[in-house]
């Protein structure tokens, strides 16, 4: 088309509006570039965040705001966060065994002795610890599948400090530790029998 054209007669007028004519195909792109990347961030969000992901919607009360407070998790935990060491994996798991075997005889105290422990764990992996809310917050980043059974487990531990938890929620809390300490620790999460935990 451009061919057909003689250039020479074009005017200043004809100039800047095949400029702007160009201008709108190069933004249309960058737009749909921009466009498709967004929603590529959305689902990566959504798959990594989980029911947390909707939580925090609910909590904001806008898909924008959400995403913005999610990527600034990521961006806050991400340089902190590090690998266990292999002496502290052997110290914890020997610890998580202790834990368990105290159930058949302290209940109330294994449950303590287990939110301790997967601060502890938390701790050196390098996660804030000192109030619930920030560690909820800060393990969304990385263990967002298993975040339902830390809340779980941590109004089971209040109940149980309060004297209001039978024995069996605290089987239960520590069943719901026992999930995020295996995610902690990057290891499959075994069962807790209580009846087995001197065997």
């Amino acid at each position: 088309m451009l061919s057909s054209l003689n250039i020479n007669s074009l005017t200043t007028n004809d100039w800047i509006a095949l400029a702007l004519g160009v201008l709108l195909v190069i933004a249309a792109f960058y737009a749909v570039i921009a466009l498709a990347s967004a929603r590529r961030r959305h689902l990566e969000l959504k798959r990594r965040f989980g029911l947390e992901y909707d939580r925090e919607v609910d909590h904001q009360g806008s898909v924008r705001r959400a995403e913005r407070e999610l990527i600034a998790r990521e961006k806050r935990v991400q340089d902190s966060l590090r690998p266990l060491a292999q002496a502290d994996r052997i110290r914890f798991n020997g610890d998580w065994r202790s834990v368990q075997e105290r159930f058949v005889d302290d209940p109330s105290g294994a449950v303590q002795s287990a939110h301790e422990l997967i601060k502890a764990v938390m701790l050196a992996r390098g996660y804030t610890i000192e109030k619930f809310d920030q560690r909820v917050e800060d393990l969304s980043v990385e263990h967002a599948s298993v975040l339902e059974h830390y809340r779980t487990a941590h109004e089971l531990a209040k109940a149980s400090r309060e004297g209001r938890a039978t024995t069996e929620d605290m089987r239960q809390a520590l069943v719901h530790y026992r999930a995020l300490f295996a995610d902690l620790m990057e290891q499959a999460a075994q069962p807790f029998d209580p009846r087995l935990a001197h065997a």
